[in-house]
């Protein structure tokens, strides 16, 4: 089953983690393939699967099947039109009315949205008759008949009646019936393979991070489990699916077996450029009785709106991406209520923004208080600490490291009190990164000139590519650099531990972090970007406040004397630390006398 103030340790691993992240999402997102071997691809794929004169199945079926033989049907309400194709009796195209896709073209959200359309789907049951011979419902030609809000689909093959029933229902559902009559005398098959291949169209602005989100998702277990699978194979054959679904960023296409499906597996792979962004195939098993398919199914097509994939109770919440964990209890739990109580007021999304960004940092005012509190003692022993690294610049580096630790143990200073906000801010800063991409109240959400706080904003367009960068320049990326790299410089000058020989220099990757933000928030959300710009730009007033208004530093330097008088008790961390710098000693000097001898 399927991210300060110094820099320490606790922050180093969090630079590197995001480092990792970062340079793993570029690699992966390189381009493989040619557009014009992909339009050819495709172009081959349609052709094959639809083209009744190819040697396929269907032409092996009924050779006397011509285009203008087969008919359509088409369902609607306020949410979905639905149009099905005779061939093969399957949903040919689906419309979300209330939702628009993004245009490429104008560099507006303009477009009918549309999940199914020029044969990027088919589906169909495949079994095999009693001489052997391979048998598959997408090659058979059915005829339609409509009546209200419900289309009922016929073919025959061989004597045998094979019916699709689909009736349109709210809440964006398609009940879906299979039943067939006399399929007993053609076959010997106990139960039929369901086969779906899918290739998710891209509507959303930002194509990598739309194709990132883009994968498997279902639920089993009855219903109690859910697993995604964005890898190259899918494989869950010891499981009963309850329903298997294609998800992309904003937007799914799911069908549930009321029976479930079995054995199943799939594929897939990324399509780097064109209209299509992923390919995907699946293929589960259902039960025959009598050798007869009666199944009930239904079909979703379905916006990854919260509330409303909780209200089917099918464990569809878990298809929108929040984060797993405490992460995902965040975005349920806390931003996604309080962003919406926000946006009540009336405010635009990106001021709605701007105040959950403010209440974030007053919840974590008493976390960075403590924190500045700590580098205005670490500020003031400084001299201190100058003075024991001149006094034991001969000692062994390890003599030095205790006599330091023993300075700050005596004036009440302790170091690990710093790893506490930056431990603090990475569960957020990754809650933010599932929140601001997938949250689909943002979605089309313009703010200054940023036309859509869910993609990237590209104000400024290049005329070529920039390696990991692309072909534009986020304003918001930008300004989120620059507040980052500015609060960097002012914070880097609280770092207290002395530069030894072989040591990396710290400021020197502090001030290289900003610039690998400018890399990952380029293509990201630009209102994960608008949030960390304010929020770094807030981090920045805070510390002059607190530095010129709220801290006093001879109060704190009386305070240190004062606790210097106080007998201190050595803590659990301090004595551990101690123990295994006097072990490394002793292990140090036996390698010395080894060698001497």
């Amino acid at each position: 089953m399927q991210q300060n103030n110094g820099l320490d340790k606790s922050q180093m691993i969090s630079f590197a983690v995001l480092c990792l992240v970062l340079f793993g999402f570029m690699f992966y997102f390189q381009n493989k393939q040619s557009k014009e071997e992909e339009v050819k691809a495709q172009q081959q794929k349609t052709e094959q699967a639809r083209n009744p004169v190819k040697p396929t199945q269907a032409s092996n079926i009924n050779p006397n099947v011509t285009p203008s033989a087969i008919q359509t049907a088409h369902l609607s309400n306020k949410e979905l039109n639905i149009e099905f194709a005779g061939l093969g009796g399957q949903v040919s195209k689906v419309e979300l009315a209330e939702y628009k896709a993004y245009d490429h073209k104008t560099d507006k959200a303009d477009l009918p949205l549309l999940l199914i359309t020029k044969n990027n789907s088919d589906y169909g049951f495949q079994f095999k008759d009693k001489t052997g011979k391979v048998i598959n419902t997408k090659d058979l030609v059915f005829a339609p008949a409509v009546n209200g809000n419900a289309v009922t689909m016929t073919a025959d093959y061989n004597g045998a009646v094979i019916q699709f029933v689909y009736t349109l229902l709210d809440k964006y559902r398609l009940d879906f019936k299979v039943r067939t009559q006399g399929l007993a005398k053609v076959t010997a098959d106990t139960k039929a393979d369901f086969i779906w291949n899918y290739n998710v169209r891209n509507l959303e602005k930002g194509r990598a991070q739309e194709q990132s989100h883009s994968e498997f998702s279902y639920a089993f277990n009855n219903y109690k489990d859910y697993d995604y699978d964005g890898r190259t194979t899918m494989e869950e054959e010891k499981e009963t699916l309850n329903w298997i679904g294609v998800k992309q960023q904003f937007f799914t296409s799911v069908i549930e077996a009321k029976s479930g499906f079995t054995q199943s597996k799939g594929n897939q792979e990324n399509i780097e450029e064109g209209e299509y962004l992923k390919k995907l195939n699946y293929e589960g098993f259902v039960q025959m009785t009598g050798n007869e398919l009666n199944q009930d199914f239904t079909w979703y097509f379905m916006p990854l709106d919260l509330p409303l994939l909780k209200s089917y109770d099918k464990n569809f919440d878990e298809i929108l991406p929040l984060g797993w964990s405490f992460i995902g209890w965040m975005n349920r739990g806390f931003f996604i209520p309080i962003y919406n109580f926000i946006a009540s007021w009336g405010v635009t999304a990106g001021w709605a923004i701007f105040l959950l960004t403010i209440l974030v940092k007053l919840i974590l005012s008493p976390i960075m208080y403590k924190q500045h509190k700590l580098s205005a003692m670490m500020r003031v022993i400084r001299p201190e600490i100058d003075e024991v690294n001149a006094k034991l610049k001969d000692a062994d580096p390890m003599k030095k490291q205790q006599a330091t630790m023993e300075v700050y143990r005596k004036a009440g200073v302790n170091q690990m009190a710093g790893c506490l906000p930056a431990l603090v801010q990475i569960p957020i800063f990754y809650a933010l990164f599932r929140f601001f991409p997938n949250f689909i109240d943002l979605r089309g959400q313009g703010f200054w000139f940023a036309k859509d706080l869910t993609a990237y904003d590209d104000l400024i367009k290049l005329p070529f590519k920039i390696p990991f960068l692309g072909d534009h320049l986020s304003v918001f990326a930008i300004a989120c650099t620059i507040v980052i790299l500015i609060y960097t410089i002012m914070t880097s000058g609280n770092m207290q531990q002395p530069q030894q020989e072989g040591m990396p220099n710290m400021k020197v990757l502090m001030y290289i972090f900003p610039i690998t933000f400018l890399f990952f928030l380029n293509t990201s959300a630009s209102g994960l970007s608008w949030y960390y710009f304010v929020s770094n730009a807030i981090n920045i007033l805070i510390i002059l406040v607190i530095k010129y208004i709220i801290l006093d530093e001879k109060k704190i330097h009386a305070q240190i004397q004062a606790n210097k008088e106080k007998p201190k008790a050595e803590g659990k961390f301090q004595k551990r630390m101690r123990e295994m710098m006097e072990k490394a000693q002793e292990q140090q000097k036996y390698q010395e006398q080894k060698k001497k001898k």
